[in-house]
C-alpha cells in the first residue's frame, strides 16, 4: 500500500503504516506463547475470580482432547450457545486446537431462530449453558445435533460465590439441569484429560475458523465465515492502535460485547488475548448495575460499548451519584452505529479519557476505520483506516467508477482479513465481494485526509417528495436538544410525498416536549424538507443484542398502527 494514502498523515506516533508480514500462525499460538511465558499471567477476571493463561491453556488441551474421543473432527462446525463467560473463551480455543470451526450464536435466540442456524451452519456439537439447555433439547430433533456438552455458569465462579449461587440462584434462575442421557458435563470433560500433554494445534492460518451470522444485503441470516488469518490480522492491528494510551499486558479490557457478535469477539476478546491484556468478563451488556460494579472493582481501562450504553451510563443513577467511579477509564471505543456529538463529549468530560468512533461489518472481520486516540478527531466521522485497510466510495447504484473527495457513494474495504465467504451461499458472496473489494451498503464520503463519513445505510436513506434525507442528520440536530435522552429517524409511508420523516423520541427523566417545539427546534439547523412531519415520544427506542437502534423495529410498528406498509 503506498505512503501517499493521506491518512496515515494522522495516525497517531508509534502506529505504523503495514504490519507485513503478519505471522503464519493462530490466536492459539499466540495463548500458548503466553501461556508457556508467563503462565500466571492473567486472561480473564469473572465475578472475583481470576483465571490465568496458563489455567485457559491447559483446560482448552484437556478440552480438546475429549472432543477428539468423542469424535468431533477437523472442519466440524461447534456451536456455543452461552452467554460471555470462562467456558466460552476456552470452548473456542478447544474447538480451534482440533481443527474444528466455532460458531458462536445468541442464547436469545427464539427455538425457531436457534433451529434455523444450527441447520444453515450444519452443527453436530454444541456447548451450552445449563439456563438455555432445555430450549436446546425441545429443538435438537429437528437439527442435525449429536453431541450436546452443558455447562453452568457457577463452574467458575469463585468458592464462596459457587457456594451461594448453587444454593440461592441455581434452581430458582433455571440452571439446574437434569442431563439427558448421552450428552455430557463440560467440567467432567476437562477433568478426563486434566493431565494431557498434548499442544494441538490442528488449524492453519488460512483454515475457517470462525461462523458469525450476519444479514448480508437481504436480511436473512448468513454464516459469514472468516480464517485464523483474518482474527489475527485484525487482532494486531486494534492492538497496534490502541497501544499508544494503553499499557500492554497490564491494562484491563472490559469484555462486555456478545461473544456472538464480531465486536466482542474479534475487536475485544482477540484483540486483547494479541495484546495480552487481561479482560473483565461480563456475561450481560445490559445489566448497567453489574458492569459498574466491575468497572469499580477491577478498574479497566477501556470500555468498548455502542452509543446507547454511552448514553445509558450518563444517565445511571450511580454515575450521577459518584462522578469518579470511572475515573479509570482512558479509552472508549463506540461502534455498531453512529455516534452523537453530545454523548462524546458529555462522557470525555466525565471520565477524562478518550471515546472514539470505530466502523466496520461482520463480514470484514472488523477490517476497520478508527479514530486516532490522540490525534485529530473530526465530529460525524469514524475515523481512517487501520494499517492495511483500504476505503474507497464509488457510485452508489452501479458500484462504478470512484467519487471524488467529498462525494457519498457506496462505501468499499479491502484488507487481508476480509471473510472467506458466507457459508454455501456463493450467490450472495458474490454480491458482496467483487475482485477483492468488499461492497458495504453503506453511504458515506471521504474527505481530504481520508477521513471516513458514514451517511447511513442505502436502505435507510429517506425520500420525501423526492428530496434525499439522511436520517442522521435529523437525528444529531434533536440530539442537541436539552429533554432529549434518544432519538432515532426513520422514513414512513405518506400519501402524498410517498416517503415521510419521523423521529422516534425518548425524554429525559422529568423532561417535557411537545412535537410543535421538536419541529420549532430543528428549523434552526434542518432544511424544511428535513423537518419531522411525525414525531412520536416513545418510553425506550429497540435495540438489538449488542444496542443497536433497530430502525425496522419502529417502521412496522408505525405501519401496523397506521394500516399501510413499509418499504
Amino acid at each position: 500500500m503506498s505512503n501517499a494514502r493521506p491518512w496515515f498523515r494522522h495516525y497517531d506516533s508509534g502506529v505504523p503504516h503495514t504490519l507485513e508480514p503478519y505471522p503464519e500462525h493462530t490466536l492459539v499460538d499466540i495463548v500458548r506463547r503466553t501461556a508457556t511465558e508467563s503462565r500466571d499471567h492473567p486472561a480473564m477476571f469473572f465475578k472475583g475470580r481470576t483465571i490465568s493463561y496458563g489455567e485457559v491453556e491447559r483446560e482448552s488441551n484437556a478440552l480438546a482432547e475429549s472432543l477428539i474421543q468423542l469424535g468431533v473432527e477437523r472442519g466440524d462446525r461447534v456451536a456455543l450457545l452461552m452467554p460471555n463467560s470462562p467456558q466460552l473463551v476456552i470452548g473456542e480455543l478447544a474447538v480451534w486446537k482440533i481443527g474444528a470451526v466455532a460458531v458462536p450464536l445468541n442464547p436469545l435466540y427464539t427455538k425457531t431462530e436457534l433451529a434455523y442456524v444450527l441447520n444453515q451452519c450444519g452443527a453436530r456439537t454444541i456447548i451450552v449453558m445449563s439456563m438455555f439447555y432445555r430450549k436446546l433439547k425441545e429443538i435438537q430433533s429437528v437439527t442435525g445435533l449429536r453431541l450436546v456438552i452443558a455447562t453452568s455458569i457457577g463452574d467458575y465462579l469463585p468458592p464462596l460465590k459457587k457456594t451461594l449461587f448453587t444454593l440461592l440462584k441455581e434452581k430458582k434462575g433455571g440452571h439446574r439441569i437434569t442431563l439427558e442421557h448421552g450428552d455430557f458435563l463440560l467440567h467432567e470433560l476437562i477433568g478426563r484429560n486434566a493431565g494431557t500433554s498434548e499442544q494441538r494445534s490442528m488449524a492453519g492460518p488460512h483454515d475457517s475458523a470462525l461462523f458469525l451470522f450476519s444479514g448480508g444485503t437481504t436480511g436473512n441470516p448468513k454464516c459469514a465465515v472468516s480464517t485464523h488469518r483474518s482474527i489475527l490480522v485484525s487482532s494486531m492491528q486494534i492492538a497496534a492502535w490502541i497501544r499508544v494510551i494503553l499499557d500492554e499486558g497490564k491494562d484491563v479490557v472490559i469484555l462486555n460485547m456478545p461473544l456472538f457478535h464480531v465486536y466482542g469477539q474479534v475487536g475485544i476478546m482477540t484483540a486483547a488475548m494479541a495484546g495480552r491484556y487481561p479482560l473483565a468478563v461480563v456475561p450481560n451488556p445490559r445489566d448497567l448495575d453489574d458492569l459498574l460494579h466491575t468497572i469499580k472493582t477491577l478498574k479497566p481501562a477501556l470500555l468498548p460499548g455502542v452509543p446507547t450504553l454511552f448514553t445509558a451510563l450518563l444517565n445511571h443513577p450511580s454515575v450521577r451519584k459518584q462522578r469518579d467511579i470511572l475515573q479509570s477509564i482512558k479509552l472508549c471505543v463506540s461502534g455498531a452505529s453512529p455516534l452523537l456529538q453530545e454523548t462524546k463529549r458529555s462522557f470525555e468530560e466525565l471520565t477524562g479519557g478518550r471515546l472514539i468512533d470505530a466502523y466496520s461489518l461482520t463480514e470484514a472481520t472488523l477490517a476497520a476505520t478508527f479514530t486516532p486516540v490522540l490525534g485529530v478527531y473530526k465530529p460525524g466521522s469514524v475515523g481512517i483506516p487501520v494499517p492495511d485497510v483500504e476505503v474507497r466510495i464509488t457510485h452508489p447504484e452501479s458500484g462504478l467508477g470512484e467519487m471524488a473527495t467529498g462525494e457519498v457513494g457506496e462505501v468499499l474495504m479491502k484488507a487481508p482479513q476480509l471473510m472467506k465467504e458466507y457459508w454455501q451461499n456463493p450467490e450472495e458472496t458474490a454480491m458482496v465481494l467483487r475482485d477483492g473489494w468488499l461492497y458495504t451498503g453503506d453511504l458515506g464520503y471521504l474527505d481530504e485526509d481520508g477521513y471516513l463519513f458514514i451517511v447511513d445505510r442505502k436502505k435507510d436513506l429517506i425520500k420525501p417528495g423526492g428530496y434525499q434525507v439522511w436520517p442522521r442528520d435529523v437525528e444529531e440536530v434533536i440530539a442537541r436538544h436539552p429533554a432529549v435522552q434518544e432519538v432515532s429517524v426513520a422514513g414512513v409511508p405518506d400519501p402524498y410525498k410517498v416517503e415521510a420523516v419521523k423521529a422516534w423520541i425518548v425524554l429525559r427523566d422529568g423532561a417535557r416536549l411537545s412535537a410543535e417545539e421538536i419541529c420549532d427546534f430543528c428549523r434552526q439547523d434542518l432544511a424544511s424538507y428535513k423537518i419531522p412531519r411525525h414525531v412520536e415520544f416513545i418510553e425506550a427506542l429497540p435495540k438489538s443484542t449488542v444496542g443497536k437502534v433497530l430502525r425496522r423495529k419502529l417502521v412496522e410498528e408505525h405501519c401496523r398502527k397506521a394500516g399501510t406498509t413499509g418499504k
